[in-house]
């Protein structure tokens, strides 16, 4: 059951969101950048331009009626979870237990749903641990594609090869995650090298091919080996273990929440008029 219905204007500003929010990643590939300190300058205006654009997600859900006050409760309420859990484990050795819940209750509650979790956990959580820095804005778009991506897989899945499509997808989003972040500061670690010699480096001017080539080998020796390797191994053991309880109680939660249903007071009429008693 969706908490949050994606109605048309609202799908429109959450593609402007995700269009944007690529944006803020592939343009280290797509524009030559300056001095190693432009990105660090320049973050805090992405988190400015960022923040008008999810603020813009919410208002037409509102606006439109796709998210009812029970949704948003419901978003509180996880949002805070997430926020004990990424304080209790820090990422330590990429031990990082805030995608698993953010995994399982896009699953159940939606597309919608899991982009504004993935954002709100990811923001309120660097405020409760002094996470907050240039960093933070591509850390909120990768939780949120992150949370959207699991609601929308296959709806038909059930069962054990429910747990199987979340473990899966648990392994590709620490490694999607890890990735994206490294592409957000890759021309600064590695260095801009214009001759080319250096195998890492990013170099300005080079074929999208070539610059690809060389974020995957600093990728694969920076981080897939270790951070978003142990990201991969704990979602994948939350998921498998913890998941069918957990999405057991997110779906009974959804069924009593009862999303987007008007309440009504009162007893309700029989087709012939008289009342039930």
């Amino acid at each position: 059951m969706n908490a949050i219905a994606l109605r048309p204007r609202s799908t429109a500003v959450l593609v402007l969101a995700t269009v944007a929010g690529l944006a803020m990643f592939a343009w280290p590939l797509l524009f030559e950048p300056g001095s190693s300190g432009q990105q660090e300058a320049q973050a805090p205006m992405y988190f400015v331009l960022l923040l008008p654009l999810l603020l813009l997600v919410v208002a037409a859900e509102l606006s439109e009626g796709g998210m009812d006050a029970k949704a948003l409760a419901m978003l509180g309420v996880l949002s805070a979870i997430q926020c004990g859990m990424r304080a209790l484990s820090a990422g330590t050795a990429g031990l990082d237990l805030v995608f698993f819940l953010l995994i399982l209750a896009g699953r159940v509650f939606g597309a919608g749903f899991g982009f504004l979790l993935g954002c709100t956990s990811l923001f309120a959580s660097a405020l409760l641990t002094a996470g907050v820095g240039p960093w933070l804005p591509f850390q909120m778009m990768c939780a949120a594609w992150l949370g959207m991506g699991a609601g929308l897989l296959p709806k038909h899945v059930t069962g054990r090869w429910e747990i199987a499509m979340l473990t899966v997808y648990g392994v590709f989003a620490a490694h999607f995650y890890g990735a994206l972040l490294n592409l957000s500061f890759w021309p600064y670690l590695a260095g801009v090298d214009p001759s080319g010699e250096q195998g890492l480096a990013f170099v300005p001017g080079a074929s999208l091919a070539e610059n690809l080539q060389r974020f995957f080998w600093f990728t694969l020796l920076t981080s897939t080996g270790s951070w978003d390797t142990g990201r991969a191994i704990t979602n994948a053991v939350a998921i498998a273990v913890l998941g069918p309880a957990v999405l057991i109680t997110l779906r009974r939660a959804a069924r009593r929440a009862s999303f987007g249903r008007t309440p009504t007071f009162g007893a309700a009429a029989s087709p012939s008029g008289v009342r039930p008693r």
